[in-house]
């Protein structure tokens, strides 16, 4: 329906009277000095050290500090998510801590901070701490740190760590990890991140040996660390101090609802009594969610920040006292604090606190987010909660005529109730006391989710127990157990709890505990939530590490020494890196006439990215930072709630209703074809008859606002007729659903080797999808022009396909459209097709009104729409020799394609391509199917396929090992592929084919037969923790396999001063593609680096180009780079011969003088590429990469926990152009692989939509999941004669290489099964989460709740 009318402004409850406040700077003071309690209705600041006041009209209390700042035009400060979860959005708070009597910084979300919440603070943003003329200490180490790829989330990270060195200017190295834990990369790694930041820590030996990066990839050389004194800052201001500035109460009225800030608690009681169903609001951490995602709005909202019963914390006589609104960080300093000047045996239950606190969400939610807030939102999987319950915490309840009542925390949950407490209406919780624990008092907390950093739990509980020594033995006098994740609230355990009293802590009474524990944790199939035997198993798991924590420090003798470290709460060590790659700038011969030249900073030199400085100072561009132009619109996309259905009716009458609205338009609107796809036209930009997917465009709203625009979108009635859908791959297959015909490759004589074989082997693995979670969500803004002429700004890896569709939805010539596109957040290959049909129809929109049109998707709506990475399953067969020699696989592959082909058979056939992976297989039959399904279609990633390819390859062969009883990596070693005469299944030679020589240098620097023997020893003594380690290698195939895509163009500027403007087909995602373009210009012209600029990429620069895609970027824009720069030097050749000495600006003015154009237009096209999948003739890729990775993981039987404690890379990249660059894209494409293979997991509902559409739900890895010790080289020695100065493509190939991750970890699981006799091959899926990985173990408490070999549950 219509949004009501703006309700009118509530009467203030008595003792309140609204004034204005006289003056900005003393208003508050001077409001206060009244004696009475008077409204000041508006905001009073300081932001970069400048005096803001704000008031209405502009001020809604809706509205985030994220709006305000970027429309005041910084827009360093980035929009990810909207819910958090990313950090993209990161400042820092200053304000005036009264009780701690001194000005404090935080990190804070600004997605989420409500504008009003920065009354009386100083907002410091990116730009207020420096810019690329003159960086903060931070931001400049970053940048030479090579810390920044696509530079969308440095902002982010720059003002975490800027906020923590406020607070401490000599943090330790586990602080500065710490302080990150709310922000995202999808780029970087991580690793040079926190090895930039760690300079600002004192020397110690915590983190052990520093970073090697063998004299090429460090730009922080010893001795020339900018340096940081907290002196240098930006002070506080002192109108904000005490004696300047006293907060007053404030009335801000907004036209949906009114924020109230009370200064004492008879004003917020008075406040609660006149607005019963007010929200209360401190964090506005999940009333944000709840505004943005679920259409919530409140009347009234209260914020309890100033209150100061309600915000003081305290250390008593057995207990820590705290106010209701007390941050959440705050209570871990706190804590912290007693923990560290208190015997250990008093502080159990604080330890317990900490554990929880230690994982919930991110540092900027806990600088905000309160302990009142936690438990009063009542969530059924909150972290805390469960503790405060079991070790007895008891909390204040106050109503509205100041009674008191206390109560346990235990008792406030009405018990499987969701979202229900004894909380009444006329109530607020005041405050908390938590206890402290006496010798024989054991508290602990536990919790298990997909990502440890900053995730929603699955399970989380709250163990405790008192016991009482009788002689030797210890008996339990009381216990509280409490769990979430197991019934609709946080639950006590009264059968177990009373079950347990009077009996002796031992196994035995542990087994009869299990027993009770499972009575009072039932869980049906299809409760909310699934993983029904996984939930049970974790609550069993948690009671079980909880007994052997305490029976260790009461009767350690009673346990055996392989079963002790279950007990071990986690503690994860300060990580660390090694990198090394050689510079090859004195790898190529160089002519003094015609070069390439010697030059500072030229092609195979380290220097850090082009943009970096830009990134790092928030002053780098992206689509969404473009001024809006002169009655420029915002678009909101009107989207299919279906998977499958006839559209009956549609209805934007309501939508057109509401104010601001400028328009609805659908196919009826389209000027052109309404046709579009990547290889054939068999989508539709607006849907006409007939939706095939939730999330479908159906029409497009243009609006005044952003906000208007997507309210509007929402109100559109759509009527349906449903129709059956297809989900799965499973689904595809028995409803025959395919997209194409059957793919073939074949080599040898299948049938006959396998008859042959002396074994054979059969099984199957399915391979999960990925979301791209580029931090930029799709972006464009189409501006319409004259005679036709449109300019797309799009955030697209393929701006040719951009404008040509463009043009065709509106009936226009090509030469009509620009596209243009500076940089993009992120792409992965995300951005290669699925931004342009969001274009096309903003284009629709701006070509009927004529104005300039944009659209920056929601990071739901981006996920839920614009497709992932294919999911594949992979049925195989092999044949194979005793001695573990392959002989044949006959593999057959089906990836769910989605609604469409989009890119599904090119990504199908590379798959097909790497399905033997490294090894030499004499014969080998593999076929190929797409299934149309009604999901979103999927699209490219990173990788192309290559990496399902390749996890299908691995698995079986790891699982002919396991038959064999050999160790996966022997045969693996005696499979591979030989350094001369190897042929591949689609008769592809390989030449200079390093596999065995990169195989056995890793597993020498690795120390791999040492750390081998040492997983051994560990798991002998070990019996609920177990490590594996595996090494896998990957030969990935470098061109486009579509024979046309293999060309590119470039154009290059000389100016008469010496400087060079380079234009090129390519497009910068953070790969470092711009900067490698300008280091083989100025290498090829003999100019500087610093003169030479890439500015952009655009059309009608170069035209025709084809997308950045499939790791050849730089092969390919590379030659052609040079090609134009060549031409240049050609005509320059007689101007240096007659004046070698000359400068370089000296011979262009020269030769303009003489009238010679100092432009060029460069081509190129791959030679000797093209594969004829109809007569399996042909050569797919002009050349391999090679890599080989090893890793160590170590799992928690109990709870499928896993640590990454080493990763050790080896990789080709030929003569590096850019070994920092390389090594960034090696390092960052090993950890999105661990997201692909061991976190990430897409989760689809059956009504087709998407529910992992967030950073709360889908997790991409953080830097607490990178490996421990973190080892990359590049190989040396080996160049590409094939390509631009003899280097590689390095983008996509090391993705795979975290295969051995995940190897490395079954590897774990099978030294657990092996315990109770479970050997051979066994299935494990991708991604191995947590649960996939606890199932598998197979003990006696897994068997207690699910079949032998449960596989879980997959969005396939």
């Amino acid at each position: 329906p219509p949004p009501p009318p703006p309700p009118p402004p509530p009467p203030p409850p008595p003792g309140y009277q609204e004034t204005k406040a006289p003056g900005p700077s003393g208003s508050s003071v001077a409001a206060a000095a009244t004696g009475a309690q008077s409204d000041v209705s508006r905001l009073y600041f300081f932001l970069n050290g400048e005096e803001k006041i704000v008031e209405a009209p502009r001020l809604q209390p809706q509205q985030t500090l994220l709006q305000y700042l970027r429309d005041e035009g910084l827009t360093g400060t980035k929009l990810g998510c909207g819910e958090g979860g990313c950090g993209a959005c990161t400042i820092t708070v200053a304000n005036y801590d009264n009780d701690k009597k001194k000005v404090i910084h935080k990190a804070v979300n600004a997605c989420i901070a409500p504008l009003c919440s920065v009354d009386g603070c100083h907002v410091i943003t990116v730009e207020g701490i420096g810019n690329a003329k003159s960086l903060h200490p931070v931001q400049k180490r970053l940048a030479d740190a090579h810390g920044s790829q696509c530079g969308f989330c440095t902002p982010g990270f720059v003002m975490s760590m800027y906020a923590l060195l406020r607070t401490n200017a000599t943090p330790s190295k586990a602080e500065v990890e710490h302080c990150v834990d709310g922000n995202l990369c999808r780029c970087t790694g991580y690793r040079p991140i926190l090895d930039a930041f760690k300079t600002f820590c004192p020397a110690t030996g915590e983190g052990q040996e520093e970073a090697a990066h063998g004299g090429c990839c460090k730009e922080i050389k010893d001795g020339e660390v900018p340096p940081y004194a907290q002196t240098a800052e930006l002070p506080f201001p002192p109108q904000l101090l005490p004696e300047a500035f006293t907060p007053a109460p404030l009335k801000l009225v907004g036209e949906l609802c009114t924020w109230y800030r009370p200064t004492s608690l008879d004003a917020l009681l008075a406040l609660k009594n006149s607005f019963n169903h007010a929200k209360i609001v401190v964090g506005n951490s999940e009333l944000e969610i709840e505004r943005k995602f679920r259409g919530s709005n409140w009347e009234v909202l209260i914020c309890t920040s100033h209150v100061a019963e309600l915000n003081t914390i305290s250390v008593a006589a057995g207990s820590v006292e705290l106010g209701s609104s007390v941050a959440l960080n705050r209570l871990y300093e706190v804590l912290q604090n007693e923990m560290a000047n208190k015997p250990a045996s008093e502080t159990r239950t604080y330890q317990a606190v900490l554990q929880q606190l230690r994982w919930f969400a991110g540092t900027p939610i806990r600088n905000v987010g309160c302990v009142g807030g936690n438990v009063a939102n009542a969530s059924p999987i909150s972290d805390l909660n469960p503790v405060l319950m079991a070790c007895g915490a008891k909390m204040t309840l106050v109503k509205v005529n100041g009674e008191r009542r206390e109560m346990f925390v235990r008792d406030f949950f009405k018990q499987r109730l969701y979202r229900q407490t004894a909380l009444g209406p006329d109530e607020l919780i005041l405050s908390f006391s938590i206890p402290a624990t006496t010798p024989l008092q054991f508290s602990q907390g536990y919790k298990i989710s997909r990502r440890r950093d900053d995730d929603i739990a699955i399970v989380t509980a709250g163990l405790h127990v008192s016991l009482e020594q009788k002689g030797a033995s210890y008996t339990i006098a009381t216990a509280g157990f409490a769990y979430g994740g197991m019934a609709a609230s946080s639950v006590n355990c009264p059968k177990t709890q009373e079950w347990l009293v009077g009996k002796e802590m031992s196994h035995e009474t542990l087994k009869g505990a299990l027993a009770v524990l499972a009575e009072d944790l039932p869980l049906e199939p299809g409760a909310p939530g699934g993983m029904i035997e996984f939930r049970r198993t974790l609550a069993a798991s948690f009671l079980f590490k909880f007994f052997i924590h305490v029976m260790n420090q009461t009767t350690p003798d009673a346990l055996d020494a392989s079963e002790k470290s279950a007990g071990d709460m986690y503690s994860r060590p300060i990580s660390k890196g090694l990198q090394h790659g050689k510079e090859t700038k004195d790898a190529f011969i160089a002519d003094p006439i015609e070069g390439p030249f010697k030059v500072q900073d030229g092609v195979g030199s380290a220097v850090k990215h082009a943009a970096a400085d830009v990134h790092v100072s928030g002053e780098a561009q992206y689509t969404d930072d473009i001024p809006n132009p002169p009655g420029g619109l915002y678009a909101g996309l009107v989207l299919s709630s279906q998977p499958h259905a006839r559209i009956v009716s549609v209805d934007a009458s309501p939508a057109l209703a509401v104010k601001g609205v400028k328009g609805y338009f659908d196919h009826k609107d389209v000027p052109g074809s309404n046709a579009l796809g990547a290889v054939i036209y068999d989508e539709e930009v607006f849907a006409t008859n007939t939706v095939v997917t939730t999330g479908q465009v159906i029409g497009v709203i243009a609006a005044e606002t952003q906000a208007i625009a997507r309210q509007a979108a929402q109100l559109v009635k759509v009527e349906y007729e449903r129709l059956p859908h297809v989900l799965s791959i499973k689904e595809a297959i028995a409803a025959n659903s395919y997209i194409g015909d059957e793919c073939v490759i074949q080599s040898g004589d299948v049938e006959g080797a396998m008859a042959g074989a002396e074994h054979t082997l059969e099984g199957e693995v399915h391979i999960g999808g990925q979301e791209h979670f580029y931090l930029e969500t799709q972006t464009s803004l189409v501006i319409p022009g004259e005679r036709d002429e449109m300019t797309v700004w799009s955030s697209t890896q393929n701006p040719t396909k951009t404008s040509n569709f463009v043009a065709s939805v509106l009936g226009v010539p090509k030469n009509r459209v620009v596209t243009k596109m500076k940089r993009m957040g992120g792409g992965f290959g995300g951005k290669e097709t699925r931004n342009v049909f969001i274009a096309m129809a903003l284009a629709v929109a701006a070509k009927k009104l004529n104005k300039p049109v944009r659209i920056a998707l929601d990071r739901d709506q981006d996920m839920s729409i614009s497709g992932q990475r294919h999911p594949f399953l992979c049925k195989y067969k092999v044949g194979f020799t005793a001695a573990g020699k392959i002989m044949a696989v006959h593999a057959a592959l089906f990836s769910n394609g989605g609604c469409s082909l989009d890119l599904s058979r090119p990504v199908l056939e590379r798959a097909m391509f790497h399905i033997e992976n490294g090894y030499a297989i004499p014969n080998v039959r593999v076929t190929g199917r797409v299934c149309r399904t009604n999901l979103p279609s999927n699209t490219a990633f990173r990788g192309f396929g290559g990496p399902q390819g390749i996890m299908a390859c691995e698995t079986y062969m790891d699982d002919v090992a396991r038959f064999l009883n050999l160790a996966p990596d022997h045969v693996r070693g005696i499979n591979l592929y030989p350094a001369r005469s190897a042929v591949t299944p689609y008769g592809q030679p390989l030449v200079d084919c390093h596999m065995k020589e990169m195989w056995d240098s890793l597993l020498e620097s690795a120390d791999y037969t040492a750390r081998a023997a040492g997983v051994e020893a560990f798991n002998a003594a070990n019996r609920w923790k177990k490590r594996g380690i595996a090494t896998t290698p990957v030969k990935f195939g470098m061109s486009f396999t579509a024979k046309f895509m293999n060309q590119a163009s470039a154009l290059v500027h000389v100016y008469t001063d010496g400087t060079v403007l380079v234009s090129h087909g390519g497009t910068e995602m953070g790969q470092g593609l711009h900067t490698k373009m300008s280091q083989i210009a100025a290498s090829e012209l003999g100019v500087p680096l610093d003169k030479v600029f890439v500015s952009e990429t655009a059309t009608d620069k170069c035209a025709n180009t084809h997308p950045t895609a499939a790791s050849v970027g730089a092969d390919l824009n590379g030659f052609a780079v040079q090609d134009a720069c060549q031409q240049i030097n050609k005509r320059l050749e007689q101007f240096r011969r007659v004046k070698p000495e000359a400068t370089f600006a000296e011979l262009t003015m020269a030769a303009w003088l003489d009238r010679v154009d100092l432009s060029a237009h460069g081509f190129y096209k791959t030679p000797e590429v093209g594969y004829d999948f109809v007569t399996g003739t042909g050569k797919p890729f002009h050349y391999f990469s090679y890599g080989v990775a090893c890793s160590e993981v170590e799992v928690d039987v109990l709870t499928g926990d896993f640590t990454i404690v080493r990763a050790d890379i080896l990789h080709d990249v030929g003569n590096s152009l850019n070994p920092a660059v390389d090594i960034g894209q090696v390092e960052g494409g090993f950890v999105q692989g661990v997201g692909l293979f061991m976190l990430e997991e897409m989760i689809w509902m059956k009504n087709g939509s998407l529910f992992t559409k967030g950073p709360s739900t889908y997790k991409i890895p953080s830097a607490n999941d990178v490996p421990i010790d973190f080892r990359v080289k590049l190989f040396e020695d080996a160049p590409n004669r094939r390509t631009i100065y003899s280097s590689k493509g390095v983008g996509e190939p090391p993705l795979n290489l975290a295969a051995s991750a995940f190897f490395a970890a079954k590897a774990a699981v099978a030294s657990a099964r092996a315990q109770h006799g479970e050997t051979g091959p066994f299935r494990l899926d991708t991604p191995a989460s947590c649960e996939r990985l606890r199932l598998a173990c197979g003990d006696h408490i897994v068997r207690t709740f699910a079949p032998k070999d449960k596989l879980a549950d997959g969005s396939w």
